[in-house]
């Protein structure tokens, strides 16, 4: 599927020209051309997702709006089978490429772009703020809308973690049609939810991601919050005021009944790409424990300094504390509206002291970075290392990160001069023993090539252990999974 003359061609919004500019075309790729040797036990897809706009979105795009569309690899026996990529079918995206819609669109229907992985046997895309994940198969097409067989109470998260120990998902998700409550859910490995606890915030938060301990959920209530004046802003001039009203009369206290969002979510969809959320200095900043077996009322707050969190790294119960590992942005949409750009984002250490009720901080990186990733075997307890991406200008570069939480120190490889990385993921070695035995798989774009490479890294030297040559650019987008094959597939 090709749409190169509706490809977008605004300039001034740097989420949609160089390596962010998004690709018109869908692909099937076969016998793919390896450097170096992939190892044999790589038995599966590595999987990322990102925006891709189908239209020109205007100047006022958000980067976190775009049509999602997923791109994978398939690896086996040492050779890569496949590369593709696919644009998820809301019921938008298959009308505007002439399809059937897939399944039953729900009622807040978005192109999932955040997050894509396996699990139970299904692949997911995953987006935030109240709509549901859309199921792919193997070779990425779109099966449609799910709900994980009728269990899932309103719209899910783009953040899931897995609990080593029962390989269930655990997730906070947040809409600003749900007022003042976020939701805490279990996904079984069956993929039906099991448990489903409300919490209540201060109002209406962007909460992109959480974290686990054996014990907790983390819950982050910072202040990026629903902002009712971006809403209002395309209403008629006279009508604002009322439609601003009826929206403060519930934002942060009830949720909205379905009709009035169905129909507000039909009006945005004509309007702008405008991302209703902005930092509100007024607003306090916390870090809540929740009970894993808990309710809502259980949770412990813990005031910190304010600050806006997209990713934890990890997080782990010590003694009478829980610490938390973020990368931390000194504030988020204050003057840009259109992607993250408010100075350097950090790794940062939160111990929360059970003891005395306080949060203490420290820096553990001051490079600028995203996208930290850890070994998913440690999620929740305590761990030595991390990995991320460097950032300038908030703009990915060259570098790959990979710090030793227990020696302080960080270890930075650069991919060398016209490369632009993206999120990498650990993938432990089947036999290893050690934490950072494993590989960290990631694309990164090759200005100079005018195309993008799955690389393959050693995750304890940082050294190349193989690059899989796609056919086509994988523009800069969000989160990636490996996805291990079923046994027999």
């Amino acid at each position: 599927m090709t749409i190169a003359e509706q490809r977008p061609t605004t300039t001034a919004n740097r989420y949609l020209t160089g390596n962010f500019a998004p690709v018109s075309e869908e692909l099937t790729a076969t016998d793919l051309e390896v450097t170096g040797t992939l190892p044999a036990h790589l038995d599966g897809r590595y999987l990322r997702i990102g925006p891709n706009p189908l239209h020109d979105p205007g100047e006022r795009y958000h980067w976190f709006l775009g049509e999602g569309m997923v791109h994978g690899v398939r690896l086996r026996d040492g050779r890569a089978q496949w590369y593709r990529n696919r644009w998820v079918r809301s019921a938008a995206v298959a009308d505007e490429l002439g399809e059937p819609v897939r399944g039953t669109p729900p009622a807040r229907d978005f192109a999932a772009n955040t997050n894509v992985l396996g699990h139970a046997g299904r692949t997911f895309a995953l987006v935030e703020a109240g709509s549901p994940p859309y199921e792919l198969t193997d070779e990425l097409d779109t099966v449609g809308a799910c709900d994980f067989g009728g269990t899932l109470p309103g719209g899910y998260t783009a953040h899931p973690h897995e609990d080593p120990a029962t390989g269930e998902l655990h997730a906070v998700s947040y809409s600003w049609t749900r007022g003042n409550r976020v939701d805490y859910t279990v996904l079984d490995t069956e993929g039906r939810v099991r448990r489903s606890v409300a919490v209540q915030v201060h109002g209406s938060p962007m909460i992109h991601d959480c974290a686990l301990t054996e014990r907790y959920v983390v819950v982050l209530d910072l202040p990026v919050t629903f902002d009712t004046g971006m809403v209002t802003e395309g209403a008629p001039r006279l009508a604002r005021p009322f439609v601003g009203a009826a929206i403060n009369r519930v934002i942060g206290r009830n949720p909205l009944p379905e009709p009035i969002v169905a129909r507000m979510a039909r009006g945005a969809s004509k309007g702008p790409a405008v991302l209703p959320y902005s930092w509100d200095p007024d607003y306090p900043a916390r870090i809540g424990l929740l009970p894993r077996d808990g309710d809502g009322s259980d949770v412990r707050w813990f005031e910190i300094d304010p600050c806006y969190v997209f990713h934890t790294l990890n997080a782990f119960e010590d003694g009478d504390a829980v610490v938390v590992d973020v990368v931390k942005h000194p504030r988020m949409f204050a003057t840009d509206h259109t992607g993250p750009n408010e100075g350097p984002a950090v790794l940062t250490r939160f111990t929360l002291d059970l003891r005395t009720g306080r949060a203490s901080e420290r820096g553990l990186d001051e490079r600028s970075q995203e996208f930290p990733r850890h070994d998913e075997r440690r999620t929740g307890r305590a761990y030595r290392y991390g990995w991320g991406v460097g950032f300038a200008d908030a703009v990915l570069g060259d570098s790959v990160l990979k710090h030793d939480l227990d020696a302080g120190t960080t270890v930075e490889r650069r991919l060398g001069a016209g490369r632009e990385t993206s999120e990498f993921c650990f993938v432990p070695h089947p036999d290893g023993s050690a934490e950072d035995d494993g590989l960290l798989l990631g694309y990164v774009f090759d200005r100079d090539r005018g195309a993008s490479d799955l690389r393959v890294l050693d995750a304890q030297t940082l050294e190349d252990v193989a690059a899989v040559h796609l056919p086509a650019r994988v523009p800069a987008g969000f989160h990636g999974n490996w996805a291990p094959a079923e046994a027999g597939a």
